[in-house]
């Protein structure tokens, strides 16, 4: 039966069969052309490509219940490689998986994956095998997070199902691999398909079921796993049977499918050369699948690394092995189809020698040995390496490697040393050798050598010297005798580094020292020699003894530093060696000498002296008492704060004990607490009282009391603590989560809790665009966590929180608006619907769809109508209508419709659309008749406006094609490309004062009508007007503008013709310095400089043969005022400078408020002080003098704009001193005692704020003896001996002026005092400002004002 079947359809099979033979040439001539050439196929291809060879065309034939367009299942795979050497790393492209065919229905989707390998990156490429075009809504993309190439075929129709083709290439060759893509017909898609079909079932008869003959050839060109679905669906009940004889069908075409016209052969070739196996075959099917294995297992050449390789040149296949071992023996093996060709491997393999020479070898310390072992053949027998028996394993010294041929092997030994010395042994299988290693030893050197030393006595003496190696044996000798077992020294031999040290030198430890440096292996000595000299020792005072003053009972304590910590003194009391005295304990330090007093009474005042050898220094010592504070009262203070509320008064009295009565200092947080309107300090023999009167929450901090005097201080700690409602927390809300379901937030506690400790949080919630605030929660104040689970989904809210004490609420912190979720709104407006298809009872509404989904798909739209004129609209669909038009049907004939069109998605249904243009249910129209009354209604240079009256014949008109011809052509060209809606239009952009002809045609659905044309041409110009202004609001009448800047005056006036355009100044032509612009309707003045003389009233005039117009503008010029003149300085009083000067031309009659201001200058200082401001007169008496200084005087003149330049005194003025007659006084001259004092600072510096411009004098009071040095830094920087700045240090006070202050002088200045007890530091900031911070003066003459 399966041979009937063949001769059936031999006629098909033999076009196949001529197909698929030039397929193979076209394939083989490709391969030929190349220069290697891989193919492989899978197991599934061979069987497949058969289907296709007999199934594609029977699979035209129509006994299946429903029709397929396809191309049937194939899969088929090819490689082809086209650089002869491939770089290593590189590659040829592959896939990685094999491609599965598709089969979808018509109008759904199909999508093929593939995984693409190759060095370079190849490039992807789909096509179709038929060379057919891809469909348009064939997508190709690359998908990154898994490697895959895809390509996406939506809506499938039948024309779809084909065989496509997937192409990688680079340049090394190219991979593609081809499958099919199968499309059954949906007969849901067709309404009236399923109709028509339904109406032929119930007319035809019940079929038989087919025959077995009809079964076979129905079941050839289908896949497997349909075949029992196909059989159902005939009704064929013998499935078993029938798969048995489509088997037997196939396995008779498939006997003929390989020829072999040369088969293997065995070979015969010695270990490590490389053979190849080849077959020469005549292939019916050149996809079917070749197998190639040893024994009976399969070659993976793929993961053979280059041992196996595959090739194929035209009709050859070959079997290419490298380097063969005795492991590749054994029967190869070709698997084609059913065929299998088998040859045998001999490898014949030689004996394994020694091919180097072994001789002892001798290599320099440190250097590097390297032994090479040249083998005879590659072996698999691992080589040791052994030295003295110890086997060597590869690491940093030892570097083991092999040749790239397999057959020399290298050892390196790196860093040699005595150690590495011995007979080295090389095995490997039976095979032995040992090469014997000597070390040559590297002379010592000394990098250093001794040097000869001089010491004091009782010093410390060090002799040390440097090698060249470490592995060395060191002697000492002290003038030529071995003292390295002597206790006397200590000897350091660390790395290349050996000294000597003595230690408490004597005079009889001068000597002449040498080292002696012998090695192993070594037997000469190498040398070095110094020579020691101890010099005998005397001292001097580096610090003497310092007058002390002490308390009663208290310890007390007198120092001397020598120059030198070796030599001792004693010490002597009013002339008297000290040997016992009561409370007195002699110490010495190294170089330093104390004499302490456990508790000082009166029997230890008086003078002590210390004596030593070459030096002597003497003190007093006396007793004064400090002041003191109770410690009762320390204690009470320092237990717990000082606590007031917000608003009351805070009394802290302390009372103390001091002779003299101490100075009384109040400090609050280390800064001088200063007396103001609520802060008095009361201060009483026996006691001191702070009182702070209305109290706030700033005023607590740390309070201390510091009582001093020249007998010692005393000091009081104590915190004060004003109780207030707790300041908002801090910083910005941070927002956890922000979902659809909760808000969560997280914010920081306050700064300050108020005194009071936060007892929770209070949470508020404002909906964005409400003013109303709703409390939703409350945390207490371990959490700064709050969740709001009550929200709606894409609702915007704003929080505030605040923090809540046992005083009270504090300020809130606020967020910005923040959203649950992503908003979702309803989509937005469709377009206008537009009505087509009109007759008088249907008529079909297009839309499309919204731009704005509304975050949201859409989900359909909602169709609505209504007659025109009515506000009742009409609901035309129950369901949601998925597509965008749709066919109205039940109108009424003659009734004028409109329609609209919602769009609806998950939130809701959108805004309606337009509404759509009115439309009459009725049949096809006519065409309009002839358009009345045309006629012109405006005309201007560039425009021309026409209107008309609508036909009377004919159907109302849709529009009008307005038409339009130059009096210099013959041709009508239309003014719009669509026809003018109403019944007038406006034509633009005509040449000014030319003619033009108009036409007019009315066009509705039914037609065009006859064209009109206008009586007469029409010129393109308007109707004669006189000149006028055009006044926008932006030209004044007065004009004030800046001497420099530019004057610009731009007027806009209307006139036909265009006018003749003018401008004067003060009744005359310009002169010629402006630039005028002149436009039709525009005229603008223009000085890019303008100066003082500038001003005054400028006048534009019109004019043309209609009439004329002016327009005036009054400008004024203003500018820095020009100085004063001719400065003379008269005494009129004593100890007063009268100013008198000429007045500035621009003082008299001036708007600008302009003024004089005068100025002084100590000849000592740089800086000027403003004596008066606004001053009006052109004289002016200056008091607050000086006697017996010199001063320069300044007066400048000044307006809005600035100032003028300065008009100085040439010559300073010198007030003189009064005469005074003193007395003659027996002073008695004062002795200063020596005192020492650390610096420190009396009166710290400030914090200074000064207006840019001015200068800035810091300054401070200081103490310290020796008087210290003064450095004065700026943030890091010295600014000590920087010409910009002044300073002084005299008297106790330190002073920097930083004259004529900028920006870049802004920063921190510190000043640092030293003197050899230590240093202090104080530092201040500096702020420049540009406005001046305080109010000015009613009368500024009362007082002089110091600029800073």
């Amino acid at each position: 039966m399966a041979a009937e079947l063949i001769q059936a359809n031999g006629d098909r099979v033999e076009q196949m069969d001529q197909h698929m033979g030039q397929l193979s040439q076209i394939t083989e001539t490709q391969m030929m052309s190349t220069s290697s050439t891989f193919s492989s196929s899978s197991s599934s291809a061979s069987s497949k490509l058969r289907k296709v060879s007999r199934g594609l065309l029977k699979s035209m034939d129509e006994h299946t219940a429903v029709q397929r367009k396809t191309s049937a299942a194939v899969e088929s795979y090819s490689q082809v490689q086209k650089s002869p050497n491939i770089p290593e790393g590189e590659s040829v492209p592959d896939f990685e998986e094999k491609l599965r065919p598709v089969t979808a229905q018509e109008g759904d989707f199909a999508v093929f994956r593939a995984r693409v390998t190759g060095n370079p990156p190849p490039t992807v490429a789909w096509e179709r095998a038929r060379g057919n075009n891809m469909s348009d809504d064939a997508v190709s993309f690359y998908e990154d997070f898994n490697n895959q190439h895809i390509l996406k075929i939506k809506n499938l129709s039948l024309e779809d199902g084909d065989v496509y083709k997937c192409v990688a290439s680079n340049v090394h060759g190219e991979a593609s691999y081809s499958i099919s893509l199968t499309v059954t017909e949906n007969p849901a898609l067709d309404l009236k398909k399923m109709l028509r079909k339904r109406s032929v079932e119930r007319r035809e008869e019940k079929k038989k079921p087919p025959t077995e003959e009809e079964m076979l050839k129905i079941l050839s060109g289908a896949e497997k796993k349909d075949y029992e679905r196909i059989c159902a669906e005939y009704g064929f009940t013998d499935f078993r049977g029938i798969l048995k004889k489509l088997k037997e069908m196939k396995r008779k075409v498939e006997v003929e499918m390989v020829r072999v016209l040369k088969p293997l052969e065995d070979i015969k070739a010695k270990a490590g050369t490389n053979i190849v196996f080849d077959t020469i075959l005549e292939l019916k099917d050149p996809n079917v699948r070749m197998q190639w294995f040893l024994g009976s297992e399969l070659l993976r050449t793929q993961y053979s690394l280059g041992k196996y390789d595959v090739k194929q040149m035209g009709t050859k296949h070959m079997l290419c092995i490298s380097s063969v071992s005795l492991s590749d023996m054994g029967t190869y093996a070709l698997q084609v189809g059913d065929k299998r060709l088998t040859a045998r491997l001999h490898v014949i393999d030689e004996p394994l020698t020694f091919l180097s020479d072994f001789k002892p070898k001798k290599v320099t310390e440190r250097q590097t040995a390297v032994f090479e072992v040249r083998l005879s053949k590659k072996t698999d027998a691992p080589l040791i390496w052994k030295v003295n028996d110890k086997e060597l394993k590869r690491d940093e010294k030892f570097d083991v490697s092999l040749s790239e041929d397999g057959l020399t092997y290298t050892l390196k030994i790196k860093d040699v040393k005595v150690s590495d010395t011995g007979d080295y042994t090389i095995s490997i299988g039976d095979l032995t050798a040992t090469v014997p290693l000597y070390i040559e030893r590297i002379p010592i050197k000394f990098s250093s050598f001794l040097k000869s030393a001089r010491v004091q006595e009782r010093g410390r003496a060090r002799l040390e010297c440097e090698l060249s190696c470490k592995d060395v044996h060191v002697r000492w000798l002290k003038d030529g005798s071995d003292i390295t077992a002597s206790r006397r020294y200590i000897f350091v031999h660390e790395g290349k580094r050996a000294e000597a040290i003595i230690e408490d030198c004597a005079l009889a430890d001068a000597a002449e020292y040498t080292i002696v440096c012998s090695q192993d292996n070594d037997t000469q000595e190498y040398l070095s020699t110094a020579i020691l000299t101890v010099d005998e020792r005397f001292a001097s005072l580096k610090s003497g003894l310092s007058d002390a003053q002490c308390q009663t009972g208290s310890s007390a304590e007198l120092c001397v530093v020598l120059d030198d910590e070796k030599v001792d003194g004693i010490w002597l009391k009013d002339g008297v060696e000290i040997a016992e005295l009561s409370g007195v304990q002699v110490i010495k330090q190294g170089a330093v000498h104390k004499l302490l007093f456990s508790s000082v009474t009166d029997a230890h005042e008086g003078k002590y002296t210390f004596k030593t050898k070459g030096a002597e220094s003497d003190a007093v010592l006396s007793i004064a008492d400090p002041p003191e504070i109770d410690s009762s009262v320390l204690d009470m203070l320092g237990a717990q704060p000082v606590s007031v509320k917000a608003g009351q008064t805070a009394t802290i009295k302390i009372p103390f004990k001091g002779k003299p009565l101490p100075k009384v200092t109040w400090y609050k947080d280390g800064a001088e607490v200063m007396e103001d309107e609520r802060t008095k300090i009361e201060r009483s023999a026996d006691g001191t009282a702070l009182v702070l009167t209305r109290c706030v929450r700033e005023d607590s901090g740390a309070m201390m009391l510091r009582l001093k005097s020249d007998c010692g201080t005393a000091v009081a700690n104590l915190h004060l603590n004003v109780i207030d409602r707790p300041k908002p927390p801090q910083g910005k809300v941070e927002f956890l989560e922000m979902s659809r379901k909760c808000i969560k937030m997280k914010w920081k506690a306050p700064r300050d809790n108020g005194g009071k400790q936060v007892t929770g949080f209070l949470i508020e919630r404002q909906v964005a665009g409400k003013k109303s605030w709703d409390r939703v929660g409350e945390v207490n104040s371990s959490a700064t966590i709050f969740t709001d689970d009550k929200v709606d989904e894409g609702e915007a809210y704003q929080y505030r929180i605040r923090a809540v004490n046992e005083e009270g609420m504090s300020e809130p912190l606020e967020t910005e608006d923040v959203r649950a979720g992503e908003p979702i709104e309803p989509p937005g407006v469709v377009s206008q619907p537009q009505v087509s298809d009109v007759t008088k009872e249907t008529m079909t509404v297009s839309w499309t769809p919204p731009g704005d989904d509304g975050g949201a798909p859409v989900l359909g739209y909602i169709l609505e109508r209504r007659k025109k004129g009515s506000n009742m609209w009409l609901q035309l669909n129950n369901n949601l209508i998925t597509d965008t038009k749709l066919t109205v049907d039940g109108l009424m004939e003659g009734g004028e419709y409109e329609f609209r069109v919602t769009s609806v998605n998950r939130a809701g249904a959108g805004s309606p659309s337009t509404i759509s243009n009115s439309v009459q249910a009725k049949d096809p129209i006519r065409a309009p008749g002839l358009v009345r009354n045309l006629f012109v209604c405006d005309c201007t240079y560039s425009s021309i406006s026409l209107r008309w009256t609508a036909p009377e014949t004919g159907d109302e008109p849709s529009g009008y094609i307005l038409e339009i011809r130059p009096e210099n052509s013959k041709d009508w060209g239309k003014v719009t490309k669509v026809p003018v809606a109403g019944s007038s239009f406006t034509v633009a952009g005509l040449e000014e004062r030319k003619k033009y002809y108009f036409r007019i045609r009315a066009v509705n659905e039914g037609g065009v009508g006859e064209s009109v044309e206008l009586s007469k041409g029409v010129v393109a110009m308007p109707p004669p007007v006189s000149p006028r202004f055009e006044m926008d609001g932006k030209l004044r009448n007065q004009v004030v503008v800046r001497a420099g800047t530019a004057l610009c005056l731009r007027l806009s006036f209307f006139a036909s013709p265009p006018p003749i355009v003018t401008w004067f100044k003060d009744g005359v032509s310009t002169t010629g310095r402006e630039a005028i612009i002149k436009g039709n309707n525009h005229s603008q003045f223009l000085i890019s400089s303008s100066v003082r003389s500038d001003s005054g009233t400028y006048r534009v005039h019109l004019k043309n043969e209609f009439g004329q117009a002016h327009y005036d503008v009054n400008v004024k010029v203003t500018d820095f005022p020009r100085p004063p003149k001719n400065l003379r300085l008269v005494e009129e009083v004593p100890g007063t400078v009268t100013l008198q000067w000429d007045h500035t031309p621009d003082l008299a009659n001036d708007d600008d408020g302009a003024h004089y201001v005068i100025l002084k200058r100590d000849t000592s200082t740089t800086s000027w002080f403003t004596v008066a401001e606004r001053v009006f007169s052109k004289k002016y008496t200056v008091t607050g003098l000086l006697p017996g200084r010199k001063y320069y005087f300044r007066v400048l003149a000044q307006n809005f704009i600035g100032d003028s330049d300065p008009l100085d005194s040439k010559e300073p003025y010198f007030i003189p001193k009064q005469k005074e007659c003193v007395a003659g006084l027996n002073l008695k001259q004062y002795t200063a005692r020596s005192r020492q004092v650390k610096p420190s600072f009396l009166l710290p510096l400030k914090d200074h704020a000064v207006r840019r411009g001015n200068d800035c004098t810091m300054s401070c009071a200081y103490q310290g003896m020796p008087t210290p040095q003064a450095c004065w830094l700026k943030g890091e920087t010295k600014i000590s001996n920087c010409p910009r700045f002044w300073q002084s240090t005299a008297n106790g006070v330190c002073t920097l002026v930083i004259p004529t202050c900028g920006a870049k002088d802004e920063g921190e200045y510190t000043l640092v005092l030293e003197n050899p007890l230590g240093e202090a530091r104080c530092s201040c900031n500096l702020v420049v400002f540009d406005k001046d911070l305080l109010e000015s003066l009613d009368n500024p003459t009362d007082k002089e004002k110091l600029i800073l």
